[in-house]
């Protein structure tokens, strides 16, 4: 019996052979914990790792997961999140099999997430692993002394950023130093550009929207004053093994700043 990280609990009668993984992240942890041929079934934006993205199923995207075809893989443990997966396709699944959902906000609920799915699979030492390579690598970062002031975009038409209670926010503000200007608004409001004051940085998401540098005219014409940059948003946002690699990523960009 395993709890996930919505309390629910969770009862694997046996070591799971058969995973199915509802979102990107999640995914490329399951690689990095050595389950290979375990995993039977991916969504379409399961882009890593490349081999997976090519050779594996794909059980649909990850806010319409295909059910009849999740159910013909004959599953036996299926790993989804609370943000990136609907609750109507979560309860449909729980039909088929037992379903493990994560629920992140910060590193502690990513590394929690790691140590839990290798529980759950039966690789532990591989996920304690993983996880001392994270915060190991994440101890490293120096943050700014004078936080400077940044907007995260995530979308265009409607543009749209990022505040606080979520992942983004925390690295941000938490590790990286810097003072996310939209943090005093919920998760991921509707920006009116012209609003927005005083702002020393922009940062343009590489996903889910695929920001470019050709965006940088349009944010510089209402920021002046301020450097629009792209930043890569896995980076930003896959909390899973991704991580270890990502204070690296993080010191380079600060660096430009």
């Amino acid at each position: 019996m395993f709890k996930d990280q919505l309390g629910n609990t969770i009862r694997l009668e046996k070591e799971p052979m058969r995973i199915v993984s509802l979102v990107p992240s999640q995914t490329e942890l399951l690689y990095d914990l050595g389950l290979g041929d375990r995993v039977v079934g991916i969504t379409k934006f399961c882009i890593h790792p490349e081999e997976w993205f090519y050779s594996k199923n794909r059980i649909g995207g990850t806010k319409d997961v295909n059910l009849e075809k999740v159910t013909q893989l004959q599953p036996d443990l299926i790993i989804g999140n609370k943000e990136e997966n609907t609750k109507k396709d979560i309860e449909a699944l729980r039909k088929i099999a037992p379903v493990w959902v994560s629920d992140i906000y910060d590193l502690a609920d990513s590394l929690e997430m790691i140590q839990q799915i290798s529980e759950a699979c039966r690789v532990v030492q591989r996920g304690e692993e993983i996880v001392q390579q994270i915060q190991s690598n994440f101890n490293t970062l120096v943050p700014f002394e004078e936080a400077p002031k940044v907007a995260y975009f995530i979308w265009k038409d409607p543009y749209m950023g990022v505040g606080q209670n979520t992942f983004i926010h925390h690295v941000l503000n938490n590790h990286l130093g810097m003072n996310n200007i939209l943090g005093d608004q919920e998760r991921y409001p509707i920006v009116e550009l012209e609003n927005l004051k005083d702002l020393d940085y922009v940062f343009l998401s590489t996903e889910p929207y695929p920001f470019k540098e050709k965006h940088f005219a349009e944010f510089q014409a209402y920021f002046p004053k301020a450097k629009i940059m792209l930043v890569d948003g896995e980076y930003f946002t896959w909390y899973g093994s991704r991580l270890i690699n990502a204070p690296t990523y993080f010191r380079s960009l600060m660096k430009e700043m």
